[in-house]
């Protein structure tokens, strides 16, 4: 299980000032975990982990944004007297996958059969009744800044070693929590490093669901042809729609063979009991 760090920081994140952070440079050196070279790694209080969480959304690691919005919610709860796992869980869940991102999400997983899998009517219940089966963290759990500013994710978290090691510590800890969990991963860097955890062992085999479009508005037509509002005449050049039509043929036949998979066993999806 890996370690919860938010004793350590409470009454640091009680007491700061962030009116004066404004720049990943302006965080207090108080919140650094660690750096090395142009990186560093600043703590953020993303610690809580739904345990009956069944989809994790790997990102790749929060952004300065998030970081200040996690410490705004984190000093809205702690003045309202909350406890410590109430404030992890609501800094942790602080704008994640809202405005138009989240019908698009909802929207992509469905179409894949990921309700079924999990028994409900709708992803859609994830973000209200059924929020408890999902995770939404990133491989890099704390923030990494390259000279100041927001890692990308380029180069690979596999190609920098203490880039490898924030992965190892606490994201592939939390894995370990989550065994029976699907991994949904945002963008090329994310793939690659979770098909690294299934190599090490640390996801089961078939559990990453690779080629699902980004559902960010800046992809909207990806998401739209994939989800077929969208016909392959109309798309534009930069969409590659073969690719596409690719990617969502291997995700349907895997979502098929993990449901009779889940369906056959003794861990069926509740809405098969």
């Amino acid at each position: 299980m890996p370690e919860v760090l938010f004793s350590r920081y409470r009454e640091l994140i009680r007491g700061l000032d962030l009116a004066q952070v404004n720049a990943p440079a302006q965080i207090p050196d108080a919140f650094l975990l660690g750096r090395e070279g142009r990186y560093s790694a600043h703590y953020i209080p993303f610690e809580s982990v739904h345990a009956q969480a069944r989809v994790v959304v790997a990102g790749i690691t929060p952004g300065f944004a998030q970081w200040k919005n996690a410490m705004r919610e984190a000093q809205h709860q702690l003045a309202a007297g909350r406890g410590d796992d109430e404030v992890l869980r609501a800094a942790r869940l602080a704008g994640a996958f809202s405005g138009a991102i989240r019908p698009n999400f909802v929207a992509l997983l469905d179409a894949i059969g990921v309700q079924r899998w999990l028994g409900i009517a709708s992803c859609a219940s994830l973000f209200g009744a059924d929020a408890g089966l999902v995770q939404v963290g990133a491989i890099l759990r704390h923030p990494i800044f390259v000279d100041g500013k927001n890692y990308s994710g380029s180069p690979s978290p596999l190609r920098q070693s203490f880039l490898r090691d924030q992965v190892l510590r606490w994201f592939a800890e939390e894995a370990r929590m989550l065994p029976d969990a699907l991994y949904i991963p945002m963008g090329a860097s994310v793939s690659e490093t979770l098909d690294w955890l299934v190599t090490e062992g640390v996801i089961p085999r078939g559990r990453v669901l690779h080629g699902l479009p980004h559902p960010s508005g800046a992809n909207a037509e990806r998401v739209a042809y994939f989800l077929g509002r969208k016909e392959r005449a109309a798309l534009s050049g930069k969409t590659n729609g073969a690719q596409i039509d690719a990617a969502r043929a291997a995700l349907l036949a895997q979502m098929d063979e993990l449901l009779v998979r889940r369906v056959g066993g003794f861990s069926r999806p509740r809405g098969d009991r």
